[in-house]
């Protein structure tokens, strides 16, 4: 089924290339930016003094600053600053139920705010509302970035997250499919907390059937070569990529799935210290080509990671983000912090280590071509892992890793359009792509910390000056 989000970009482009086509040489764009070095994030390059010409949320002309700019009803000189793709969040999560739809609307400008254009909700319980909010942001009647969603996610009986479509047979993953693709879903998103693996890799068989794309957490009772194998387009985190990185993934498999149905079932992160023992770096390197050449994503979520890891320890009370958190959606962090209240000395040191084991994977998918997406895990039910900031973290936690700021900044701009096949229409800054656009005060190319320097943000075309999403920002402080 062509994905709705798909459509709409094609759409889009038809139409701006139609009335080009229509309309005189000299007719006026509506929004110019001259001077401008454009950061070019494929390849890592500066291209000094651009002007960068768009009509009807599309870009139209890409070249040379000339003397004169083309007429249009809004120009905008850049003076010298850098213009990059807006950013993409490969993970973040709407949901709470109906008493938070509202508090989840009012996230939408920390995104914007952060340079974030676009995102892909992972799953939720918000459905129609986030299906109502993308109508009025493509409208212009909302501000906020394109959305992709997944719906709900698809477990088996019991699940943990409310919402969640509830498999066993094939009977049931056929009618979860047939109502996700009524609802014109972006892809299918899969949770592990009960699925079985029989449901796990029939769900995604029959989701490839329909040319529907998946993502998701994995039982530790399925090898990643198998979901890889039947067709997982991402697989969502690093604790089912650091799995397949043990020599001894195959018995661990074969040891948690024996355990299924006894008294003392293994779980994740029960069968986590026996997969850090037996860590093989020649195996991992192994994982990271089959990934490749199967074209299976990652999303790394690294900064969620060392955020829950460094929770015993941090004092979250003053942040300054927790202003734009609505109370009802704070009152959800109250789980994971009562769960780490009871974490032991060796469970807090053991977190540390995971997280250092998972920055080392890194540089070893990036070097065997894997696509690494970007994802902060924001969200209610995430303890303070901020929409907007948390991306910013999240590639600071890249290039802590070992990646260069370009290879970071494609994980959140390039390489997301790629997952969706949009490459052609957006991701990066090219004559017929999406008019989402950053510009900086500084070089990104030189240091990350360049994101943190907003001049003005473009969203389909529409621009945001640092100003207005300041005023946003301040309509939905709660404190």
């Amino acid at each position: 089924m062509p994905h709705p989000a798909r459509l709409l970009f094609a759409t889009t482009l038809l139409l701006a290339a139609g009335c080009t086509a229509r309309r005189p040489a000299e007719a006026a764009y509506d929004l110019v930016i001259t001077h401008a070095n454009v950061v070019d994030v494929e390849t890592g390059t500066i291209r000094p003094d651009q002007t960068v010409a768009v009509a009807g949320g599309i870009i139209r002309q890409l070249g040379p600053t000339s003397a004169s700019a083309p007429r249009a009803a809004r120009t905008l000189d850049a003076q010298g600053r850098y213009l990059m793709p807006g950013l993409w969040d490969m993970h973040v999560h709407f949901r709470g139920g109906d008493s938070l739809v509202n508090a989840n609307r009012n996230l939408l400008p920390l995104y914007l705010a952060h340079g974030i254009t676009t995102v892909r909700d992972a799953g939720g319980d918000l459905t129609p509302a986030v299906m109502e909010w993308r109508r009025q942001i493509t409208a212009g009647r909302l501000a906020g970035p394109t959305i992709f969603t997944s719906g709900p996610k698809i477990d088996g009986p019991g699940a943990f997250w409310a919402g969640s479509l509830e498999v066993e047979t094939p009977a049931q993953i056929t009618r979860a499919l047939d109502s996700l693709q009524a609802l014109r879903v972006d892809y299918v998103k899969i949770y592990e907390s009960t699925i079985s693996r029989e449901a796990f890799l029939n769900t995604i068989a029959q989701a490839e059937k329909r040319g529907m794309r998946t993502t998701g957490h994995m039982p530790y009772t399925v090898t990643l070569a198998e979901a890889a194998a039947a067709g997982l387009d991402a697989s969502e985190h690093l604790y089912y990529v650091f799995k397949a990185c043990s020599n001894r993934e195959d018995s661990i498999t074969a040891a948690i799935r024996q355990s299924q149905g006894t008294a003392r079932p293994i779980g994740l992160f029960a069968a986590l210290p026996a997969v850090y023992r037996t860590y093989d770096p020649a195996t991992a390197a192994r994982t990271f080509r089959m990934l490749a050449e199967q074209r299976t994503a990652v999303v790394p979520t690294l900064y969620i990671q060392q955020l829950l890891a460094d929770l015993p320890t941090t004092d979250h009370s003053r942040d300054s983000l927790l202003a734009y958190i609505d109370p009802k959606i704070e009152a959800t962090y109250a789980r994971r912090l009562a769960g780490v209240r009871q974490q032991s000395a060796a469970t807090r040191a053991f977190n540390q280590q995971l997280g250092a084991r998972f920055r080392s994977l890194i540089p070893g998918m990036q070097k065997a071509g894997v696509l690494l997406l970007a994802g902060s895990d924001s969200g209610a039910s995430n303890s303070y892992v901020y929409p907007g900031a948390a991306l910013l973290s999240e590639l600071d936690q890249l290039v802590r890793a070992g990646l260069t700021p370009a290879e970071a900044l494609r994980t959140a701009t390039l390489n997301g359009a790629r997952f969706f096949g949009l490459e052609a229409t957006a991701g990066s800054i090219a004559p017929n792509k999406a008019a989402d656009l950053l510009l900086l005060e500084r070089n990104p190319l030189t240091s990350l910390a360049a994101l943190r320097g907003i001049h003005t943000v473009v969203a389909r075309g529409r621009i945001y000056s640092a100003a207005e999403l300041r005023q946003q920002l301040q309509a939905v402080r709660r404190r």
